[in-house]
């Protein structure tokens, strides 16, 4: 009976963590659901780029941002890793199941007890410390434009004015 409680336990874990993974890691691709048995024995693990473990350190550094140019240039850095912010990203309708996350888990699925399988070999540790690096590099990101807004720098490096907030709506 244990056994089957600790798979379940994990199954509900992953469960509950997806949607958090949906909303920071990026779209997965034809060539990331091939890689997920690889990624499942932690073989071929991902890289955290090295933007996002700056954001880890210290996500309000403002250190060497002394010039608008300065703040465009480091949001700029953050955007090639974790795509368009949410002043300028495209509303997808709340898209939260994709092919590549369907593929993702049908591949996934043919690994017996998969959750404990990604535990004992640190895949899921990985998979924490990455979202965790985008996370963090997210917080940065919009640190930085508030560090921005405050300094009177134009967008990109603040906010991009909506029709809400120039009119100064909810």
């Amino acid at each position: 009976m244990r056994p089957v409680f600790l798979v379940t336990l994990a199954a509900l874990g992953w469960a509950l963590s997806a949607p958090l993974a949906a909303q920071v890691m990026p779209e997965p691709d034809a060539k990331e659901v091939a890689k997920t048995p690889l990624r499942d024995l932690n073989i071929d693990a991902r890289d955290i780029p090295e933007v996002l473990k700056a954001a880890e350190r210290d996500p309000y550094a403002t250190a060497g941002l002394t010039s608008c140019d300065a703040l465009v240039s480091t949001i700029a850095g953050l955007d090639r890793e974790l795509g368009a912010d949410y002043d300028i990203a495209e509303d997808d309708g709340e898209k939260r199941i994709s092919e590549g996350r369907v593929g993702q888990s049908v591949v996934g699925s043919f690994i017996p007890f998969r959750g404990l399988v990604r535990e004992a070999s640190g895949a899921a540790e990985a998979d924490r410390n990455l979202r965790a690096a985008y996370t963090a590099g997210m917080a940065r990101r919009a640190f930085l434009k508030g560090w921005g807004l405050g300094r009177g720098c134009a967008y990109p490096a603040r906010p991009k004015a909506t029709t809400k907030t120039a009119a100064g709506g909810k």
